[in-house]
């Protein structure tokens, strides 16, 4: 099976396995002594409170954020809770994609009213308990802190009511607290998973074992479309620890008693590889296709007003290119699966952050019902959206069928990184039009990128042609000018594309805000003021640029050599304002002192995180802008790992300040948010500094170095 026919069996596998999922089993297994009344939750009579968790964990906090949300609406003693990863059911599908997955900063968004209901029916359910065992009206009871309580002080603790509450009508609609009687919601909350990862005892993919495993490593294909043509087999045989060698659609993989013995006997294979139609794949071919794509782009996302005659009549019009590479995603826990197949039966132990479709797609591999595939979710390692792929998996499953043996498969970073899945590379041509006033009277924007829809699997590119995640954060561009036109031009140089922390707002904000920030230098306006004019019909994007500049003293003088640019996107809706203040240095080397970020995300869960995830985020884009590039020679990838993909080291991490905005909207995302406004505000304050526009990422030093 050629690379090629791997991904079309990956897509149709995709496309498949989304009806798949296994009938809850142990969730609402109710035994004597425990109160389960649903899937999210159980109490046992030692007033334990167990919550079960259906989203992956990959350090976004989903392991703390439902346990608060469920605990919220039981009025639970938050020291008594306690959480646990969920098996593969129906009952933890994700509302907003309608299976069991993580990603798309969701979790909060699509748990926040099916989570609290069931926490809200427990309440209900051990209150009429109560009442039942006093002979009283239900209504005549409260709740707090894991008790109920009645007249005169009386008080149950759950536990005591658990076998009572089990005979209860489990209530179809629950009443929910108002915001303003939270306890636990929007309360700074430290995490349940810390303790664990501090002494050791969490447990990641990457740490599963089952006696008897294997240990795999493999010589993956270089590009897409790549065979092995030869490989010396008797070579990596004859390392100590060598079992087999195995052949599989993705490359050949040596099978050893260790990993080290893995890593020989791979490296020792020296194969020889046909790379097929993308031999000659480069960066300059890319580029150069990309262009191609973006000047005849003809998929229309937005059409209002009369460009032609704005632009034809202005005063001022201006244009620009700018292009992204390839990036990867960079975890720092190489990808890995183990899996054990066992006649009908595949069971798996991964950090995977798509646990339904994984049902699917690995029966179909393994030729095994979708009921008999179990998915042993464990901690991930950094996710970033690489860990939705299911190619890791469908590798292990493979191994472990061909063998017939448990089989624990780890990438290493170098093969993940050559051949893996990447952000796409993008280019933008933009066009505007500006009055005698300095306001923007026209925009136009051509864009030319891979199709993510397409590459998925599991989405269908619409009849208008335009791929939703390559416009996004432009064609929905909240800045107020009459006339625009925004288009796609699909280009497929030959990578594979995937989903990378916020997608298509991570390199849509560099171009649009930095387009924008183009558009105030010729206006001759404050950046700031520029985008204020522009946003009086988006409140919130305005709230968050006015907070974020007030907190880092816009507009106030500076130390000599420090510069600021802003920046702001709305993404999963949240809305993120930041300010990058900077330096740059003599080599033109720029160095980021300062980031202040102000973000409204709707109604909070636990402030820490949302912190925590705009200063991760902020890290994720920094280090993109400044380092990040996937580049092709000779139809091969010129990267392997942090020596040359480097990433933000602590000595370039800038002070972070992140502030809140209070809001009563419903919950938006808050693990990719912050990574979209950071590439442009990093890029504007390097033009206050230099008077030089960045318009392609990483930056190029030896553009600023002063002469």
């Amino acid at each position: 099976m050629t690379s090629t026919n791997r991904r079309q069996f990956l897509q149709s596998s995709a496309v498949l396995s989304l009806g798949f999922a296994l009938p809850l089993q142990g969730a609402r297994a109710q035994a004597s002594n425990t109160f389960a009344p649903n899937a999210w939750l159980r109490i046992t009579p030692d007033n334990k409170i167990t919550v079960i968790c259906g989203s992956a964990e990959m350090g976004q906090g989903v392991l703390t954020a439902i346990p608060m949300m469920v605990a919220e609406e039981l009025d639970a003693d938050w020291k008594q809770v306690g959480v646990e990863q969920a098996p593969v059911d129906q009952a933890y599908n994700n509302p907003m994609f309608g299976m069991q997955a993580t990603g798309g900063s969701t979790t909060v968004r699509a748990h926040w009213l099916p989570v609290r209901q069931a926490g809200a029916a427990a309440r209900e359910m051990l209150v009429a308990a109560a009442a039942a065992q006093w002979k009283v009206e239900p209504a005549s009871l409260r709740t707090e802190g894991g008790h109920v309580i009645g007249a005169g002080g009386k008080r149950l603790a759950y536990g005591a009511l658990v076998e009572a509450a089990a005979q209860q009508s489990v209530p179809a609609k629950p009443t929910l607290k108002a915001s303003k009687d939270f306890k636990i919601l929007g309360k700074p909350t430290r995490r349940l998973d810390t303790p664990a990862k501090v002494n050791g005892s969490a447990k990641f993919g990457i740490d599963a074992q089952v006696e008897g495993m294997l240990v795999a490593v493999m010589a993956r294909a270089p590009i897409a479309g790549a065979n092995p043509k030869s490989f010396s087999e008797a070579k990596a045989r004859g390392i100590k620890g060598v079992q087999q060698v195995i052949t599989i659609p993705s490359g050949v993989a040596v099978l050893a008693d260790g990993y080290w013995a893995a890593k020989q006997g791979r490296d020792a294979l020296e194969v020889q590889w046909e790379l097929g139609t993308h031999a000659d794949l480069s960066s300059a071919k890319v580029s150069a296709m990309l262009a191609s794509a973006a000047d005849n782009a003809e998929a229309v996302a937005v059409d209002q007003g009369n460009l032609k005659d704005a632009i034809a009549t202005s005063d001022k019009t201006l244009r620009a290119s700018y292009e992204v590479p390839y990036l990867a995603h960079a975890c720092m826990e190489p990808l890995n699966c183990l899996a054990w197949v066992k006649g009908d039966e595949v069971t798996i132990w991964a950090g995977t952050q798509s646990q339904g479709p994984a049902q699917g797609i690995l029966g179909q591999v393994a030729q095994a019902t979708p009921a008999k595939v179990k998915v042993n979710t464990l901690l991930l390692g950094g996710g970033f959206g690489r860990r939705f792929a299911p190619d890791f998996a469908i590798d292990a499953v493979l191994l472990s069928k061909t063998s017939g043996r448990p089989v624990k498969l780890i990438y290493t970073r170098e093969d993940d990184m050559a051949a893996g899945y990447y952000r796409p590379a993008s280019l933008v041509r933009f066009e505007a039009a500006l009055d005698d006033k300095g306001q923007a009277t026209a925009l136009r924007a051509d864009i030319g990128s891979p199709s993510i829809m397409a590459a998925s699997g599991f989405m269908k590119i619409p009849e208008s042609g335009v791929d939703a995640m390559a416009v996004e954060g432009l064609a929905d561009q909240p800045y107020d000018i009459p006339n625009q036109r925004i288009a796609y031009g699909r280009a497929e140089p030959g990578p594979q594309v995937w989903f990378w922390r916020s997608v298509g707002h991570s390199q849509n904000a560099f171009f649009i805000e930095s387009f924008v920030d183009e558009m105030a230098a010729a206006a001759k306006t404050d950046p700031l003021q520029f985008r204020l004019a522009l946003l009086a019909k988006k409140p919130r994007h305005k709230a968050v640029l006015e907070a974020a500049a007030a907190k880092a003293g816009w507009g106030k003088p500076l130390a000599k050599g420090r510069f600021r640019g802003i920046a702001v996107a709305e993404s999963f809706g949240s809305y993120v304002a930041e300010v990058a203040e900077i330096s740059v240095a003599e080599d033109g080397t720029p160095k980021v002192h300062r980031v202040v970020a102000a973000v409204d995300c709707g109604q909070t869960v636990n402030p820490l995180t949302i912190a925590r995830q705009i200063e991760g985020g902020i890290v994720y884009g920094l280090s993109a802008a400044l380092y990040g590039k996937i580049t092709h020679k000779d139809g091969r990838v010129e990267q392997g790992n942090f020596h040359d993909y480097p990433v933000l080291r602590l000595s370039e991490m800038p002070k972070v300040e992140v502030h809140i905005l209070p809001s009563q909207e419903a919950p938006g995302g808050i693990g990719e948010p912050g990574t979209p406004p950071i590439a442009p505000a990093l890029a504007n304050a390097i033009f206050a500094a230099t008077g030089k526009r960045i318009r392609s990422l990483p930056i190029d030093t030896a553009l600023l170095k002063k002469a």
